[in-house]
């Protein structure tokens, strides 16, 4: 249960990371969605590696 839970939070954010550019981007909004949204996808995509890595 414990690995299908972190590879549900690695997607969320994942997910709101890529949602968080696209608004910026959209609405032409200063550059926090454009700075946070890569750091939301890169901890995601790197909670994902590491739960793979270890065999999960």
């Amino acid at each position: 249960m414990y690995r299908w839970l972190s590879m549900l939070l690695s997607v969320t954010l994942i997910g709101l990371g890529v949602a968080m550019v696209v608004v910026t981007l959209v609405r032409g909004s200063g550059t926090p969605g454009i700075i946070l949204g890569p750091m939301f996808v890169a901890a995601g995509a790197g909670r994902l590696y590491v739960s793979r890595a270890r065999g999960g």
